[in-house]
């Protein structure tokens, strides 16, 4: 486990935003840094100031350095929410519930532990090759889950399943039509008043025989293929039973988890304060409500 307890993969996605954040934090600073710069070569040119010129002249680098910063921070949350939308959307896909604790936020040993950490993770990574540094992207956000690719497999095999069995019904035409070939045959020669042995002769000479071999060939292979693609299909639905069991088993831990954070907030300070309040502001309204029953006409 790292310092942040995290494992080391979501790690180098707190670095590699750290580093985005320092970035965009160093780029804001400089283009402060230049109006202070551009207010001293366009301004401050003359050797003396009236107090209402260098007022005037403070007013307007306030307004500039004002809307400056107002732009970083808006930028910075709309920055957060969009990093917030993918790991939620990640979530989604396994079918998870996310939450937040912003009271965390202002957590003072918390922050003082993640900058020890910034600094720590962003010197040593200074020293580090350009290659060394390159952590992977975020997975894509349309990747699908264990049981969606298990479905897609059952689906597959039950289509070809269907294909088989149309096969083989193409092949059972084919040799009803062969009999009833061999049937014609029959009687023509019979009509023919052919010997006997020489009609066996005959219809053992022509297609039927083959025929009768092409056919039970067929039949025996499709029972091997579908014997195989049942039990391919078993192996996988039971692999996507026990990936549904999982999930079940996941979201079992995440609703003991939600319980066990109410729980942590009920024992806040916030959560006291909060409740004080509340039963004041009752005792508060019986309290009125017995003054106002002082001054109601009985009946």
């Amino acid at each position: 486990m790292a310092e942040l307890g995290l494992n080391d993969h979501h790690q180098n996605e707190i670095i590699n935003y750290m580093r985005f954040a320092r970035s965009k934090r160093g780029l804001r600073l400089k283009t402060v840094d230049s109006c202070f710069q551009d207010l001293k070569e366009s301004r401050l040119v003359e050797e003396t100031f009236t107090v209402d010129e260098v007022s005037e002249v403070l007013s307007g680098l306030r307004a500039v350095v004002h809307s400056e910063v107002e732009s970083e921070l808006i930028n910075t949350a709309h920055t957060n929410v969009l990093l917030l939308r993918q790991l939620f959307a990640q979530a989604e896909k396994w079918y998870l519930k996310l939450q937040t604790d912003i009271s965390e936020l202002e957590n003072r040993e918390l922050l003082e532990q993640v900058a020890e950490f910034e600094k720590a993770e962003l010197t040593s990574s200074n020293k580090k090759p350009i290659a060394d540094i390159m952590k992977p992207k975020l997975a894509p956000l349309n990747e699908t889950g264990t049981a969606e690719l298990l479905n897609k497999e059952i689906l597959r095999l039950q289509e070809e399943n269907e294909k088989l069995k149309s096969r083989l019904k193409t092949v059972e035409i084919q040799a009803t039509s062969a009999l009833d070939a061999k049937s014609k045959l029959e009687r023509a020669l019979r009509d023919a008043h052919i010997d006997q042995e020489v009609q066996q002769d005959l219809i053992k000479a022509q297609d039927v025989s083959e025929l009768e071999s092409t056919v039970a060939a067929l039949k025996c292979e499709f029972q091997r293929t579908l014997s195989d693609k049942t039990e391919s299909q078993k192996s996988l639905e039971e692999n996507l039973a026990t990936a549904k069991h999982d999930l079940l088993r996941v979201q079992e831990q995440l609703h003991l988890a939600e319980k066990e954070l109410e729980r942590k907030f009920q024992q806040t300070a916030a959560y006291r304060n909060m409740k004080e309040i509340l039963t004041k502001k009752n005792d508060q309204i019986k309290e009125l409500r017995k003054r106002l029953a002082k001054y109601e006409p009985e009946d």
